[in-house]
């Protein structure tokens, strides 16, 4: 059983690029950011921009769907994208990804109806996915695994930018121009980087000396599929309603069924093996967790900011650059210091234990926060985020066999993936039971708020009364602040699963 958290020696096809050895790394890393930038941005870059679709699209009823088609089809794929690349080479599947990806945008920008629209986010996910996952992967084989936090931290920092300034961009291209924008924009970005990551990536090419587990592929995308319907239609269709148990129990059934088919397969998608490495699993986990409170923070702070501060979605952004500030600065800095190995599992506990404490300082915030105490409590949650993910990923990556490597990422993209969609409908659910509950309260001491009234409609909020003005903003700002203390369960998990971790490691060596 694998537990250490270093670097293990494993043959690979080809010479790392070392950074400063081989000056052909920074060109391939630059094609490989512009990439993910545009698969990270399309994750979040929509949400701003649903109602013009909604009402220009004629299809509010199924409108979720334009967000969980993706989210759907990412992740359901990431697992066969990383074993397709361990067994036939990671650069000619990054093109294929990523030209699919641009397929997809210009379909998404024409289409004529909601259908359309939902089938091309379906594929756009697809290559979206692949062009995630493989990234992380290609830094594998780029470059050496003392390295690997460096850069892995770079991309960190770009998802977390990108997941902020997504929902920006998506309301300016509404706003000013059109909702198609936000798929439009990709080609000519996505061109670049296509024709860059084709001149500068390496080829290196591996046998494909079995079969595809079309089995274990089948198995996991179907667990993937049940997740993501759960989070993105649990709290549209009733957490306890029958649609949503015959999900769970679906996805656990799967599950259970998922190791004995992969102890069989001649080439497992999730090698039996990883499956038994403590760094992976719990790695995995720890991702998981950390990402749960991550999204939860990333999406709902602008809406907090919107809503009870009443800025708008453009300084909204400009509010949080604490919070980017910090993420970028402990990224950087725990990319660094992942080349000492002894180091990794002190980063891991003080990045989940940050992010424990950050909850907890967002957990106090109300509507007569100032924003200078605002800016402090998210410079803090910002270094808290930034200290794990690519931590994680890097360690997970040296810890299994270069053959490895793109199975060992999708593992903790699969994980991390699933976790900012729990996070986001768990937080979803926990905010609007809190505001139903607040403004129930007020309307028992005689203030009177229309039902069903939405906090977000700024005109609506705006043209009531002052006493119900206050209410609704209080009620709002109270139930946030109780979603982020609840979203602390999953980053005091995290911590004790990174302080076990570590422990165990310690002890095998």
């Amino acid at each position: 059983m694998s537990t250490a958290l270093a670097p293990e020696p494993a043959a690979t096809p080809h010479p790392p690029l070392e950074h400063d050895r081989r000056p052909g790394v920074t060109a391939a890393m630059s094609a490989l950011v512009l990439a993910v930038l545009l698969a990270a941005l399309d994750q979040t870059i929509v949400s701003t921009a649903l109602p013009r679709i909604a009402s220009d699209l004629n299809g509010f009823a199924n409108i979720a769907w334009v967000s969980a088609a993706y989210l759907l089809a990412s992740t359901t794929v990431t697992p066969l994208w990383g074993k397709l690349g361990d067994m036939v080479g990671r650069k000619r599947l990054y093109l294929l990804a990523t030209a699919l990806f641009l397929v997809a945008s210009a379909a998404c920008g024409l289409a004529q109806n909601l259908p359309q629209l939902i089938a091309a986010r379906a594929v756009q996910g697809v290559g979206g996915g692949g062009m995630i996952v493989l990234t992380f992967a290609l830094v594998g084989d780029i470059v050496a695994p003392a390295e690997r936090g460096r850069y892995q931290g770079m991309f960190g920092s770009v998802y977390g930018v990108a997941s902020i300034i997504g929902p920006l961009l998506g309301g300016v291209f509404t706003d000013d121009l059109s909702w198609r924008w936000a798929f439009l924009i990709n080609l000519p970005v996505g061109a670049v980087a296509l024709l860059l990551a084709a001149r500068v990536l390496p080829n290196a090419a591996r046998a494909a000396t079995a079969r595809i587990d079309y089995a274990g592929a089948t198995l996991l995308a179907s667990i993937a599929t049940a997740l993501v319907m759960v989070t993105s239609f649990g709290e549209r269709w009733g957490w306890g309603s029958p649609r949503i148990a015959g999900l769970v129990f679906a996805a656990v059934a799967l599950s259970a069924l998922l190791v004995p088919v992969e102890r069989h397969a001649s080439a497992p998608i999730l090698p039996p093996a990883m499956l038994r490495s403590r760094t992976v699993v719990l790695g995995s986990l720890i991702g998981f967790a950390a990402n749960v409170a991550m999204f939860s923070v990333l999406i709902y702070l602008p809406t907090y900011l919107q809503v009870v501060h009443g800025v708008s979605a453009t300084l909204s952004g400009v509010h949080l650059l604490p919070l980017v500030g910090g993420l970028v600065v402990t990224q950087t800095l725990a990319g660094r210091q992942i080349a000492r190995p002894d180091r990794v599992g002190v980063i891991l506990i003080a990045g989940m234990a940050l992010n424990v404490v950050g909850l907890l300082l967002l957990a106090t915030i109300g509507a007569g926060t100032s924003t200078l105490v605002l800016s402090a409590y998210f410079l803090v949650t910002g270094a808290g985020i930034g200290m794990v993910p690519m931590v994680v990923l890097t360690a997970v990556q040296n810890s299994v066999p270069a053959a490895d490597i793109g199975a060992a990422s999708a593992a903790v993209t699969f994980a991390r993936s699933t976790g900012a969609a729990f996070g986001v409908a768990i937080f979803g659910t926990l905010l609007n039971v809190g505001l139903a509950d607040r403004l129930h309260d007020a309307a028992h001491r005689g203030i009177h708020v229309p039902s069903g009234i939405d906090p977000t409609q700024t005109d609506t909020v705006d043209s009531l009364p002052p006493i119900a003005r206050q209410a609704v903003l209080d009620a709002f700002a109270h139930a946030t602040a109780t979603g982020f203390l609840w979203i602390t369960a999953f980053a005091i998990v995290g911590t004790l699963l990174a302080a076990f971790l570590t422990a165990r490691s310690r002890q095998s060596n």
